[in-house]
Formats: structure tokens, sequence, C-alpha cells
């Protein structure tokens, strides 16, 4: 069964074009491109992405089960070291979803047969990285383990030009993305305001045939999530540039609680405003019993 995707203006743009039965093609598309696969066939595929309506503080971008594998993808602008720990969460979750709906036995003596994980990560940020790299759960143990015992592993794609662009042209859905996300880029780097630089690139995408029909279509969704993104990083960016969620680190909880509440205002997840933050989830537990 496909777990309904709402399409809001705080959904990613990564994840309404990749993530949706609506345009199924494309999630099979940059699944082919991936693995050397041909799937063509829609019914091969079931939506499996996280929503935090139903799971509070779980929301990812993208996944999905086809062929018993149970992909996972996650679009990021800014390089984290810590997808790993975030990707073994959520199959956590995914997972325990998947034997709840299947009525498998979790406690009996029969070995159960799971979905293989793939977990891909797309980076599309300005800081220079590897064409792709493995990230590792294990680089997080504070006790070093060497033994690969206890590994959980993300492969992250650098989405930026020069670097996977045999992986764009087996997927011109993905190729596209990253033109309208340079296209912004550049329009931003020549100082025009957000609004203008995004409105400027959809254009410029229309007129030279990058997702023409699907912008055409989703013009005003794409564009307000588009501002939308961009003023989140910039605000994320301007409480970094202040060092307030550094000083967080150094005794500054009540700042840190200030950071959290102010995020979630913006609409991020609760997830995501307690790593910005830097602070524990007790923290904001105790803060909620005091009169605020």
């Amino acid at each position: 069964m496909e777990t309904k995707t709402q399409i809001t203006y705080k959904d990613r743009l990564f994840r309404f074009i990749f993530g949706s039965m609506d345009n199924v093609e494309n999630i099979l598309s940059l699944y082919n491109a991936l693995n050397g696969t041909n799937y063509d066939d829609p019914a091969a595929l079931m939506i499996t992405t996280l929503e935090d309506v139903i799971y509070v503080r779980m929301k990812n971008d993208v996944s999905f089960l086809i062929s018993s594998y149970l992909s996972l993808w996650e679009q990021q602008s800014s390089y984290n070291p810590n997808m790993p720990l975030r990707g073994l969460m959520y199959f956590g979750e995914l997972y325990s979803g998947y034997i709840e709906s299947n009525s498998l036995n979790l406690y009996g003596s029969k070995l159960l047969q799971i979905p293989t994980p793939q977990y891909v990560v797309f980076y599309n940020g300005e800081r220079d990285a590897e064409a792709i790299r493995k990230l590792r759960l294990s680089d997080s143990f504070i006790n070093k383990d060497e033994s690969g015992d206890f590994e959980w592993t993300a492969t992250m794609y650098n989405l930026n030009k020069g670097k996977n662009d045999p992986l764009m042209e087996r997927c011109k859905p993905l190729k596209d993305y990253m033109m309208l996300v340079q296209y912004i880029r550049d329009n931003l780097n020549h100082g025009m305001p957000v609004e203008a630089a995004v409105d400027e690139a959809v254009k410029r995408c229309i007129s030279e045939n990058v997702m023409k029909e699907f912008l055409i279509k989703h013009r005003a969704e794409v564009k307000n999530m588009c501002i939308t993104e961009y003023n989140e990083k910039t605000f994320v960016d301007g409480i970094k540039a202040e060092g307030i969620a550094e000083g967080i680190t150094k005794g500054s909880l009540e700042k840190g609680l200030t950071v959290y509440y102010n995020l979630l205002k913006r609409g991020f997840t609760k997830e995501d405003a307690l790593a910005i933050a830097d602070i524990p989830e007790s923290a904001v537990r105790e803060d909620t019993q005091k009169d605020h």
C-alpha cells in the first residue's frame, strides 16, 4: 500500500520530483541509472516514504520497494557526516512498517526474509566533495571498532557539474533538476533576491525545454518550494554565522532552545531542529514543563 505523499510548499523540490507515484517515471529513471536496470512498469514499485504526520519525528525524502530491494534516497544541500546514523534510524522504522504490514513474526523461530537495503544520499551543496563517497556509521563510534560487526553505510553521490556526469546523462530528470538548481544558484551569486532568482531560473528552464511540461504544470509549487528551501538555508547559515548553534556546546542551552523553537515556527521538523540547535530532546521536554 502506498504511503500518501502530501505535497505542500514546505516539501523539498527533490522529493516533489522523485518522491511521488504521480512522477513514478522519474523514480524509475533514477533507479535504473543508479543500478543499471531497466524497470519501466510503475506497478513494480511501492512508495514507503516516512511521513512526519505518522511517525512524528521521522521523515525522509524518498523510500520505496522494488524487486525486494528497499531503497532510501536523501537529498542534501549541506554536507552531513551523520547520514549513516539517520539512515539506520529511518530503516528501523521502514522495516518495522514492513514487518507489521506483512504480518511477520519477529519473535518466531523462522528466519524472516526482508528486503535488501539500498541507501543513497544525493549531495548538491557548494562545498567540494568527492564524486562518490561511502559514509560509515563506525566513524561515529566513540570507541574505534574495526571488526565490521556493527556497520551501516550511506553512498553519497555529488551531483555538481563534473562529478557524476555519466549518471546525469543516464537520468534526464536528475540532470534537469540540477540545471534548475544551478540556474537559481547562478542568479543568487549575481545578486538577485531569492524570489527573482527562482522565477528567472524557472523561466529559463521552460525556454530551454528543461522540465518544461513539469514546470508549466507545477510552476507555483516549484517556485514556492525553492524559495522556502533557500530562505531556510539562509536562516540556518545566519544562525551559524552568529555562532549561536556552535555556542550551545559551550553551555548556552537557553540560546539553543530559542533556536529550536524558531526553527519549528519556520516549518523545520522536530528532528532537524534538534540537530541544528544541537540540544538533546530531554532539554525540550524539561523546558515545556516550565512556564514559558
